[in-house]
């Protein structure tokens, strides 16, 4: 369906992304983890509005150049930022595109889908930030196209939101629709499909997570840690495109604390060095370091070898493993809720379940940020809670 080949792009002598590989079929939901610049950047050459200079995009086997209206009309855009009616009802605005389009379904039906059969006469404008990313989740349906292509789709939405979003995804595969979504947020990939690349200025690096190794942890047998760093991070599950070379793993470990058993110095003999423990957690910003205090952290993600810190909305990279952070804030209130994730636990404000095997845990700032909390560890917590 969505074939895209060699495609490059260079700016001002910097990469963006090298020549890279990749391909949509049918009945695949594949995610694609990138920044800011490279999503848009790939946005702008699948709409047409970047020239591609290197390299070549096909929808159906053919480029825009060749298509035309019939390459467009086979891709469905939802894009973070993008204009609508905003003076027409939903109900108005969801008619529109059913004649714009030739449209099968039924409006009510599409309504009543997203949720937002109370806001059917409300106008446009006076609804909510998620509840106009319900509209343009409906209005993606009512298109109908053949390959559906998410900019950051359950981004600053409430959890009815992101539940729709994940029916959606579900139904569209089901209709055997090719879909590809482009996100910032590992938490967005993994909770749509086990098919996650990563592409940046290296090049674009495939993830295996193992289908199989899900359901162990969910069924709560815990695989050893080199059985999950394999899963997730052996070149052997690498695909590396064009001469990117493979990021490099830390090997760093902390030093053990020394313990002394006597506490006093006699007379002749070298003095006794007593070590305290040090209660921050530092991180290196380019030539500086910065050190926070624990409960500062909101919650700790581990990706590609490396942990990094989210503090206050900012990010900030650690030079220490998680597992070696997990024991280190271990009394400070934090608890491994995911493989990937340490969360502060007086962070969090709620638990919420999406279906029997996914859950995440909100926590109480203002972007009500979403932290994944696997099965096994559901089930941990609520021990610890004292919870039924």
């Amino acid at each position: 369906m969505l074939d895209i080949r060699g495609l490059e792009k260079y700016a001002q002598d910097t990469i963006v992304f090298p020549a890279f590989d990749l391909t949509v079929e049918r009945h695949e939901v594949t995610a694609l983890y990138s920044s800011m610049n490279v999503r848009h950047t790939l946005l702008d050459m699948l709409t047409g509005r970047l020239a591609i200079s290197s390299g070549e995009i096909r929808v159906n086997g053919m480029t825009l150049a060749e298509g035309g209206k019939a390459y467009l009309s086979q891709v469905g855009f939802l894009l973070l930022e993008e204009g609508t009616y905003e003076n027409l009802s939903v109900k108005e605005l969801l008619s529109f595109y059913k004649k714009l389009y030739h449209s099968v379904p039924k409006i009510e039906d599409v309504i009543r889908f997203v949720k937002l059969d109370t806001k059917a006469n409300t106008r446009i404008h006076k609804l909510t930030l998620s509840e106009k990313r319900r509209v343009q989740y409906a209005r993606l349906w009512i298109q109908d196209p053949e390959i559906f292509i998410f900019e950051e789709p359950d981004q600053n939405v409430d959890i009815e939101t992101k539940t729709v979003f994940q029916r959606l995804v579900s139904h569209l595969n089901e209709l055997s629709k090719a879909i590809l979504i482009l996100t910032g947020n590992m938490e967005s990939a993994i909770g749509v499909t086990s098919r996650i690349y990563r592409l940046d200025e290296k090049g674009l690096k495939a993830y295996d997570i193992q289908e199989s190794l899900m359901r162990d942890w969910e069924d709560g047998e815990k695989p050893s840690e080199s059985t999950e760093l394999e899963a997730l991070h052996t070149e052997d599950n690498l695909s590396e495109v064009g001469d990117a070379p493979a990021n490099a793993r830390d090997s760093l470990s902390s030093d053990k604390d020394d313990e002394l058993a006597d506490d006093e110095v006699e007379l002749g003999e070298s003095p006794v060095i007593q070590f305290v423990r040090f209660e921050k957690i530092p991180t290196r910003m380019n030539d500086k370091m910065i050190l926070f205090n624990p409960p500062e952290i909101d919650y700790i993600e581990s990706f590609e070898g490396q942990t990094q810190l989210y503090i206050n909305g900012d990010v900030y990279p650690s030079t220490f493993k998680i597992n070696e952070l997990e024991e280190r804030l271990r009394t400070y209130g934090f608890f491994r809720c995911h493989r990937s994730y340490i969360v502060n636990l007086q962070k969090v404000r709620e638990i919420v379940t999406f279906t029997r095997n996914s859950f995440s845990l909100i926590l109480d700032d203002a972007s009500r940020t979403s932290v994944p909390l696997s099965k096994t560890k559901m089930a941990e917590l609520k021990d610890m809670m004292g919870l039924k």
